[in-house]
């Protein structure tokens, strides 16, 4: 059963709508289970305590209609930065849903993060929103290898369900891509295995995929990262590696980043999808009015 917590308001104005072109931030869960080995959410820094355990909003949807009620301006509201909106526990309490239903029928865009097939339940009223908004689903692959998935990402779908998931959502026409972030140094950075993930997303019918060749590392997160490293990877030494490579550093960008980027572009060219921030944006943001094109100039 889960656990429900107060909060006085959800949906927030963001510092910057650079991130992928959103102007809200909507999140109706605190703390995630997927056990991501490698998740910065786990940083002392952001003051969650026992991170693994997944709470919810207390009157969420009431407090989410009455801060949609009180924006005077209207814009693309980004929900999963910081917990996945479809979480197990979505399935049967359909906060999520009910959010976007809140979303569509005040007239706003969606931009989702996420690692769950279950978000394809949804796209119905992702449709609707579509009809007079931006919508972007973005689901976080790193891997091509599903036993690798299993391993670093323990309590969600493995690459393929959410590969299938990606080409359900542009099978309906709406705008959906990768996250190939956080991409791990020594495990994940190999040409082979993105040039996979490519592959993958070119069959999917992907309109983008957005990379990150590294991660971050800081206090306790680190000591967690590395615990993980020596009970599933015994034999590589990698934590090693991490600490002759990059020692106490909190941004820990692959050797191989300026290499794999090059290649990433190239490939992605040659199969029409995008990689650049500025594109994207453009591209999902471009057949709606200028009160949802508040991002004018990014890299």
């Amino acid at each position: 059963m889960i656990e429900y917590i107060p909060a006085k308001t959800i949906v927030t104005r963001t510092k910057s709508s650079g991130w992928f072109g959103m102007d809200y931030n909507m999140n109706i869960y605190k703390g995630c289970c997927h056990g991501c080995i490698y998740c910065d959410s786990r940083s002392e820094c952001y003051h969650i305590e026992n991170f693994g355990k997944v709470r919810a909003k207390e009157n969420a949807l009431q407090i989410i209609r009455d801060d949609l009620r009180r924006k005077v301006k209207k814009g693309v509201i980004g929900t999963g930065a910081m917990s996945d909106p479809y979480n197990p526990f979505e399935e049967k309490l359909c906060l999520t849903r009910h959010a976007l239903e809140l979303v569509d029928a005040y007239g706003f865009g969606v931009a989702i993060a996420t690692k769950s097939p279950l978000i394809v339940r949804d796209i119905d009223i992702l449709c609707s929103i579509l009809e007079h908004s931006p919508v972007l689903c973005k689901i976080t692959v790193t891997t091509a290898r599903d036993e690798l998935a299993a391993k670093i990402e323990p309590g969600v779908a493995v690459s393929s369900k959410r590969f299938q998931a990606l080409e359900k959502l542009r099978d309906k026409g709406i705008f959906a891509g990768i996250l190939l972030m956080p991409v791990l140094p020594f495990i994940e950075d190999s040409e082979e295995n993105i040039k996979a993930v490519i592959e993958h997303a070119s069959e999917s019918g992907c309109n983008f995929i957005y990379p990150a060749f590294g991660m971050t590392l800081r206090q306790n997160q680190r000591d967690y990262y590395y615990e993980m490293l020596n009970r599933i990877f015994p034999r590589e030494n990698l934590v090693g590696k991490y600490r002759s490579q990059y020692g106490s550093a909190y941004e820990c960008h692959s050797p191989k980043a300026a290499q794999l980027y090059r290649m990433l572009g190239e490939e992605c060219k040659k199969r029409g999808m995008l990689y650049r921030m500025k594109d994207i944006v453009h591209a999902y943001k471009k057949n709606y009015g200028d009160n949802q094109m508040n991002f004018l100039d990014m890299i």
